[in-house]
């Protein structure tokens, strides 16, 4: 397990966000975190990403602590779609996607084919081929998405964190997003809302609540009627789907 958190714990501005959180994340696959709003799963994806810096514990990635790699070196291996992206710049499509490249470049630039390549494969995996050169301004909220991710892709990570990304995205990108991380051949960690796509394409979960860890493991064994209660405050059913043979979670107040 390449990417570990120990006992994390972090304040800001007196405001507890994390308490002695730790995780093993599985290679390969997909894991999720969920909770509710509040419970620190953006919080626990800074810290797992280097952007932020815990109060108490450690972050390591293969084994050496978050603050012992070099930027460069950590760009090169990790890759992070957060909720928000902004940009006064009038750039296109294929000069966002591009800066995913810019670990792999050298002191004097040196983008070329395998740049262009690894651009291009990017925005076809998010079904963006055709729109590399349409003005970043002119884009939809989910189509700003779709591109954040392609341009995390064209940075070849082996590890991939998203902070919720299916929201801004209507069901059937949602579905091929998520389809999408499945597919990947790296390890993913990705924060969802909603549990009923955490349950169908997630290999294991974590579910937060009040900054600590209220469960870990198989969708099956994290999403219980009693354990839904105590994070969320509902009564839920669940059940498995007949079309999809995954677990189903029906809210009910």
């Amino acid at each position: 397990m390449s990417l570990h958190g120990r006992d994390l714990s972090w304040r800001l501005r007196g405001h507890p966000l994390l308490a002695g959180v730790s995780l093993r994340v599985p290679d390969g696959g997909v894991l999720g975190l969920i909770g509710p709003n509040g419970s620190g799963k953006s919080s626990l994806l800074k810290l797992l990403a280097g952007l932020a810096w815990p109060d108490h514990g450690e972050v390591l990635l293969a084994g050496t602590p978050l603050a012992q790699w070099r930027r460069r070196a950590l760009a090169r291996r990790l890759a992070v779609v957060e909720q928000h992206a902004h940009t006064e710049a009038d750039v296109t499509v294929q000069e966002v996607v591009r800066l995913g490249r810019t670990p792999h470049l050298g002191l004097l630039g040196g983008a070329g084919a395998e740049c262009d390549a690894a651009v291009s494969a990017a925005l076809r995996q998010v079904g963006l081929g055709q729109q590399h050169r349409r003005a970043w301004h002119s884009l939809s909220g989910g189509e700003r998405q779709r591109v954040q991710i392609a341009r995390a892709l064209a940075q070849q990570p082996r590890e991939l964190l998203l902070d919720e990304p299916t929201n801004h995205l209507d069901i059937q990108h949602q579905l091929e997003l998520l389809a999408l991380l499945q597919q990947l051949p790296v390890t993913c960690v990705v924060a969802l809302h909603d549990l009923n796509l955490a349950a169908r394409f997630c290999d294991r979960l974590v579910l937060l609540h009040q900054g600590r860890v209220l469960a870990e493991g198989t969708p099956e064994g994290v999403l219980t009627p009693s354990l839904i209660a105590q994070a969320f405050g509902v009564q839920a059913q669940v059940e498995r789907s007949a079309l999809t043979g995954r677990l189903r979670v029906e809210c009910l107040g």
